[in-house]
């Protein structure tokens, strides 16, 4: 090696370890060992009436995943606000059969017109040609 890249090698080699600490070698931070206390303890509880599981038997679960999930995000069941319950009673009931009646031939249905056929049977592009044309 010549003699600049050794100096370069030293100087490379300096500043990576000038970066390794910030108050030198002899200036650490140390854990106080003075500050560590024992744990208690473990204690085996005294209710010794537990039944270990069947095997093969279902897991005692507190509802479905879904419900616990529920429970976790939004804290259970709340109570209807006024304005919900004002809406939900202004709504009335749906009849049960709508979504079949919905299908039948002699369901009236609101004519959109020619433009909006347009627009459903346009064909797709990229917008390059598009224009818009505002009446007045």
């Amino acid at each position: 090696m010549t003699k600049f890249a050794r100096i370069a090698l030293i100087a490379g080699l300096g500043a990576m370890t000038a970066a390794c600490g910030n108050g030198g070698l002899l200036n650490r931070d140390r854990p106080d060992e003075f500050a560590v206390q024992r744990a208690a303890p473990l204690v085996v509880p005294p209710d010794f009436n537990l039944t270990p599981p069947q095997p093969g038997a279902p897991r005692p679960t507190e509802g479905s995943a879904a419900a616990q999930t529920l429970e976790a995000i939004f804290g259970g069941p709340q109570a209807r606000s006024t304005v919900e319950t004002s809406v939900l009673e202004r709504a009335g009931t749906a009849d049960p059969g709508i979504r079949s009646a919905i299908g039948d031939p002699d369901t009236a249905t609101v004519a959109k017109g020619t433009v909006t056929r347009d627009i459903i049977a346009a064909p797709e592009g990229d917008g390059a040609t598009a224009s818009a044309v505002i009446p007045g």
